[in-house]
């Protein structure tokens, strides 16, 4: 490229990043504002303090925030487990082996992925409170499940296409059974697959509020998303914006954490699973 393309690129990518980060970086900043210092217009805050965070951590809202920070972790940690190792199974059936209806399979965990989540609520509320799912653990993971199972199938069935056949088939020839080439020939090489699949199953479990809010009434399954949007005052009048903004930089951390660390499996998983030769 001449050198006027080069900047028009970074010039282009430098937009982008600003448009993209710039909802962050407000959300960073009010976080440290007083409760007088929202009401005005400017992007600094003119008195920086840690009051929110002390509010959320060790203040008036930390009976509601913490229990849901930690239901958060367990439930969607769990339900990303439940989803990677049952995706791993499917993916590999719809990738190696042929049966009829494999492309109905694909169809309806296309389906379900676009099926809108407020349509099943209703029925998912009435049905978990007369079996006793309604404000529980389990009553979370399933419905989440739901959501992050069909991309897991379909982002894992792509990264099993990629691995040659005859690389199992070498497996079975020294000795190895079925089991025992998938477990030590076909996971550890769809490895960078396992880890995308994952990481992105668990920002979709953390990042859900339908389910969260309409299943759960106490501190005892509720998780943040649905905890944020409980957040009160010091009275009737005053709006927690500075505590509810530095939650959400705390909810943060732990995605931008997993990204930092996993971003070379990420990448090399996309492009894995995107890149057939």
């Amino acid at each position: 490229m001449s050198t006027k393309q080069k900047t028009w690129w970074w010039i282009g990518g430098v937009l982008i990043v600003v448009y993209c980060l710039f909802p962050i970086a407000w959300i960073l900043s009010l976080s440290f504002k007083t409760t007088a210092d929202l009401a005005n217009k400017q992007f600094l805050p003119s008195a920086w303090t840690w009051e929110n965070y002390t509010t959320i951590l060790t203040g008036t809202a930390s009976d509601l925030f913490l229990p849901a920070l930690r239901n958060s972790f367990g439930i969607c940690l769990i339900a990303t487990f439940i989803s990677c190792v049952l995706s791993m199974f499917a993916a590999y059936a719809i990738a190696r082996l042929d049966f009829p209806g494999k492309k109905l399979i694909l169809g309806t965990a296309l389906a379900v992925a676009i099926f809108p989540v407020i349509s099943i609520v209703t029925p998912l509320f009435n049905l978990w409170r007369q079996i006793g799912l309604y404000d529980t653990w389990p009553g979370l993971i399933i419905p989440y499940l739901s959501l992050t199972l069909p991309i897991s199938i379909w982002t894992m069935s792509a990264f099993f296409r990629e691995i040659p056949w005859e690389m199992e088939q070498a497996a079975q020839v020294d000795g190895a059974t079925t089991w025992q080439a998938f477990r030590k020939v076909i996971v550890p090489l769809a490895a960078p697959g396992v880890f995308t699949t994952a990481i992105i199953a668990f920002f979709i479990a953390w990042n859900d509020f339908a389910y969260g809010i309409s299943l759960t009434s106490t501190s005892r399954a509720r998780p943040v998303p649905a905890a944020l949007g409980l957040f009160s005052g010091a009275s009737q009048f005053q709006d927690p914006t500075g505590a509810i903004a530095a939650a959400a930089v705390i909810v943060t951390i732990p995605v931008v954490v997993l990204v930092l660390i996993f971003q070379r499996r990420i990448v090399a998983g996309l492009t894995n699973g995107a890149v057939k030769g």
